[in-house]
């Protein structure tokens, strides 16, 4: 059984958007059973959880963490995140990588500083600049996208999932929302049926937890 490390409470704001919502996702999407375990806060910088992962796992005879591997991974059992013809592969994989390396660094940016730091003297003097650089990355993304339901053309792939994921940080903003593409876009991953029960699972926790 594959087994997801996930917090037991976060703040309400993150709630949705915690990381392990892409492997339930990915999980949800291949059709793989998993469970959860869940970490008090300060379980995760224990010696014996660090001895295992530094950042997350899932657990299927051996240990990985990065939800970007980890999602590889289910892939690699899956054809519903990873084609198996070798060019479509390696486009999924490549929109994984883009998600992770040219969109969520930018996008974090902005996150950090209106979840965080809003109050700070320099984060209001960095805001503006920080927005004007994601929304330029988020333009090459929309003109890539053009008029094709999902990046790499009909089809539903990793790359999607993780691409969505990490727009989704900025759903307490209209910088995604303001672009009809990308907004269409976000919208059309999200209602995909694996996606809501993977959020009705991570919010299920939350309030089983509490």
């Amino acid at each position: 059984m594959i087994t997801i490390s996930a917090f037991k409470w976060v703040p309400d704001f993150a709630r949705g958007q915690v990381r392990d919502l892409r492997v339930r996702w990915a999980l949800e999407e291949a059709g793989l059973p998993y469970e959860t375990r869940l970490l008090e806060q300060g379980d995760q910088d224990k010696p014996d959880y660090r001895a295992l992962q530094p950042f997350g796992q899932v657990e299927d005879g051996f240990v990985l963490f990065e939800t970007g591997a980890i999602v590889l991974h289910i892939g690699e059992r899956s054809e519903a995140l990873l084609p198996k013809e070798a060019g479509a592969r390696a486009r999924a994989t490549q929109w994984l990588i883009a998600a992770l390396n040219s969109i969520e660094p930018s996008v974090m940016n902005v996150a950090l500083i209106d979840l965080f730091y809003a109050n700070e003297e320099w984060a209001k003097l960095r805001r503006s600049s920080a927005v004007e650089f994601v929304q330029r990355r988020l333009s090459a993304l929309s003109r890539s996208l053009g008029d094709k339901p999902y990046l790499d053309g009909y089809r539903f792939t990793a790359g999607d999932l993780m691409m969505t994921t990490v727009l989704r940080i900025l759903s307490h903003t209209d910088i995604v929302t303001s672009d009809n593409r990308l907004a269409a876009y976000v919208a059309r991953c999200t209602e995909r049926p694996a996606f809501t029960r993977a959020l009705d699972a991570q919010i299920g926790d939350f309030k089983d937890a509490s």
